[in-house]
């Protein structure tokens, strides 16, 4: 049985440093599955854990692009596969290139391709961030 811990975030800061925490736990071929309505917090959440695992660069939400891979010491991707309605028409290598042994991964909106996602990387962790009222947020933690 899985467990988790709620926390409440007062600020885009604490979001970012709740996923810095995350971070600290994690170690190439892991990743994380980070849900959450539109507007709740995901990418700044993968924003914290980003520059906690050495990212550099601007980290902005791939909604458009599907996924981005970041330079850093393990190199880290972040998809959205927000746009998707299926993976069933999508090239199976399509999520080839971010998820793997190598990296470690973030993926926001996992639900469309959930079982096809756990075929290239192993599920570290679920995130759930929802609006709690102005800039509050609760980010649920599952291990």
């Amino acid at each position: 049985m899985s467990s988790s811990i709620r926390y409440r975030s007062h600020s885009a800061a604490e979001t970012e440093a709740l996923g810095a925490e995350l971070a600290a736990t994690l170690r190439a071929g892991d990743m994380v599955l980070v849900e959450g309505d539109l507007g709740a917090g995901k990418t700044t959440f993968v924003r914290g854990a980003c520059r906690a695992l050495g990212v550099t660069v601007p980290v902005t939400s791939p909604t458009f692009t599907i996924g981005q891979r970041y330079p850093a010491p393990v190199p880290v991707s972040h998809l959205d596969l927000y746009r998707l309605e299926s993976m069933d028409d999508e090239d199976p290598d399509l999520l080839a290139d971010y998820l793997g042994p190598e990296t470690i991964s973030f993926v926001e909106w996992p639900g469309v391709g959930e079982q096809r996602i756990a075929a290239f990387a192993s599920v570290a962790r679920r995130v759930r961030l929802e609006h709690a009222g102005g800039e509050q947020r609760v980010v649920e933690l599952e291990a």
